[in-house]
């Protein structure tokens, strides 16, 4: 990466503050699927799918770690079937629609007019268009010093020792946190922290830290962290829970919206099954402590269990294995060993089908049926089995994919383009197998629930 332009424009912000609004109602905002590749080639879009999801899953299994950086899961190319949601910050408030990721927990902005965002120039997006915060349009933007405890939020506690000592009496001791630097499976953003106002229409949040980023390779809307750490949203924010509802991706630009809902009353909901959260693994790296892992104790594909060694279901002392839910993955990822169980038992199942090898070759997804000649299609329901008993049954939809012109099914599962497993999680539940589930994360009492219904 090119290292960032000057920094010396930030300091111009000025310092003010309003106050909170005491409020205990949920917040309600509409979660959209963001404009993805727009090709009218379907193979060519469930490719680009396929690799965004298996880019993702390697940076989320092996994220980076630098002493002066944000080490933080990865995002898919948001291009290609992320979800945004509207945020508005500052005084008065600048809106813009960030990418709805429940894998990290850094909130940033595309900032300044000076924002640069190289290798962004996807369809229907013109990089020198991109919607950006201004601060010295904002009245309450002032940048978060180097001695403030939530710049260890970032960098750690041992941020403070780097920072220059000086004699207040004879210079201007001001020190701003370091640049940030986040790395995604795709590209990368950075910049510095502001301290700034969240601003709802019935209740505003002052002092949240969000990222003011200058550069962004690959990344040119901003994200909307909604991961464990403490400078998420739903951390800032005090959220007892939050829960979303995906709409189904027509992998078109065709206009469909499900709904985000941010609670901080508690308030039991109805009608959910749960599951608890699972301890996430006690390791130096600091990305997996920001994943939201769960327990899944059994894979059927029909009513037969695929064999799936434990150290794939449960994370060891390494961090390696265990599986967790994020929405920013399109595709659920699978360790090799996990997906040919479940590949496997599906084409066993369905053996009196014809593999379409030729739609596996340019999709990347496996293994691929023709159905054109069908005129009923009747698949094994894929089934994880949680702990304390629930079981996510995911209808055909929400695990295989129709590409239209050809009359060919394909499984929506990626693993590994080489041999090598990597570490970190073994199964990432994705985005594409959330569609038309309400799902709840119970941050209180540390547990996911879920119930299937229609979210546009």
């Amino acid at each position: 990466m090119a290292p960032p332009p000057p920094l010396c424009f930030f300091y111009i912000l000025l310092v003010s503050s309003v106050s909170a609004i005491a409020d205990t109602n949920p917040i309600t905002i509409p979660l959209s699927s963001f404009p993805h590749h727009s090709s009218s080639d379907p193979l060519q879009t469930l490719n680009f799918l396929a690799s965004a999801s298996q880019n993702r899953a390697h940076q989320i299994k092996a994220p980076k770690s630098e002493s002066n950086s944000v080490s933080k899961s990865p995002l898919s190319p948001h291009s290609y079937g992320a979800y945004s949601t509207p945020l508005s910050f500052g005084t008065p408030p600048q809106t813009l629609h960030l990418i709805f990721d429940t894998g990290s927990s850094l909130v940033w902005l595309p900032c300044t007019s000076k924002y640069l965002c190289s290798e962004c120039s996807f369809p229907k997006i013109d990089p020198a268009g991109i919607p950006r915060f201004i601060p010295k349009l904002s009245s309450t933007s002032k940048l978060v010093g180097c001695q403030n405890p939530k710049c260890a939020w970032i960098f750690g506690p041992d941020v403070k020792s780097q920072c220059r000592s000086c004699n207040p009496k004879t210079e201007n001791c001001t020190q701003t946190c370091p640049a940030y630097v986040v790395q995604y499976g795709s590209g990368s953003t950075a910049g510095l922290l502001l301290s700034e106002t969240l601003d709802f229409p019935d209740k505003k949040f002052t002092n949240f830290v969000v990222g003011c980023s200058f550069l962004s390779i690959h990344q040119p809307s901003g994200i909307a962290g909604f991961g464990r750490g403490s400078e998420s949203l739903p951390s800032q924010m005090g959220l007892k829970k939050f829960a979303y509802c995906l709409a189904s991706r027509k992998f078109d630009d065709s206009p469909h919206a499900g709904e985000l809902i941010l609670d901080s009353s508690g308030a039991k909901t109805s009608g959910l099954s749960y599951t608890p959260f699972r301890q996430n693994p006690s390791v130096s790296n600091h990305a997996y402590k920001e994943y939201y892992y769960l327990t899944i104790r059994k894979i059927f594909v029909g009513k037969k269990a695929v064999k799936v060694p434990y150290k794939y279901l449960v994370p060891g002392p390494d961090g390696n294995g265990g599986s967790i839910i994020d929405s920013g993955s399109t595709f659920t990822f699978m360790d090799k060993p996990v997906f040919e169980a479940v590949a496997q038992e599906i084409e066993k199942q369905l053996a009196n089908r014809t593999r379409a090898t030729d739609v596996e070759s340019l999709t990347g997804l496996r293994p691929c049926f023709d159905i054109s000649k069908d005129k009923s299609v009747e698949f094994p329901e894929l089934t994880f089995q949680l702990k304390g008993g629930a079981k996510w049954g995911l209808p055909l939809s929400n695990y295989f994919a129709l590409v239209s012109s050809s009359g060919v099914a394909c499984l929506t599962v990626v693993t590994h383009k080489t041999a090598d497993s990597g570490g970190g999680p073994s199964i990432i539940l994705g985005a594409f197998q959330q569609q038309n589930f309400y799902v709840e994360y119970d941050l209180v009492n540390q547990k996911i629930g879920f119930r299937q219904q229609t979210c546009s």
